[in-house]
């Protein structure tokens, strides 16, 4: 099967900077679109940042100007870069990758455990 393992959560002061991996493993064909999600205490899961295989990127709005998604498609791998984080940027982040297991047949949804990130006024 397919595993994301995600990678730099942390603690970090308002103004700092973070950056998040993801990293796919298992039997993979091919990855399209990836994904940043979060989830803050007593919230809805919602979507941060996302990319296609072909390296188009959609932001919400709260993170916009902020943050960068990027990916290696060699590696399935997807970044978010965040800079200027505020204290409303704590949350759990996951990622997520819709992935081909084989050249045919539909894209599966694959999510990581999800990192930690604490942001202090």
């Amino acid at each position: 099967q397919v595993q994301l393992v995600e990678s730099g959560g942390g603690l970090v002061q308002a103004g700092g900077s973070l950056r998040l991996s993801c990293a796919a493993s298992g039997t993979i064909f091919s990855v399209n679109v990836m994904g940043w999600y979060r989830q803050a205490p007593g919230k809805q899961r919602e979507l941060v940042a996302t990319i296609t295989s072909g390296g188009s990127t959609n932001y919400a709005d709260s993170v916009k100007g902020r943050f960068t998604i990027s990916r290696d498609n060699a590696k399935n791998t997807v970044y978010l870069q965040m800079n200027s984080l505020k204290p409303e940027d704590t949350a759990v982040y996951y990622c997520n990758e819709h992935v081909k297991l084989g050249p045919f047949g539909r894209e599966y949804d694959f999510w990581g455990q999800g990192t930690q990130v604490t942001v202090s006024s």
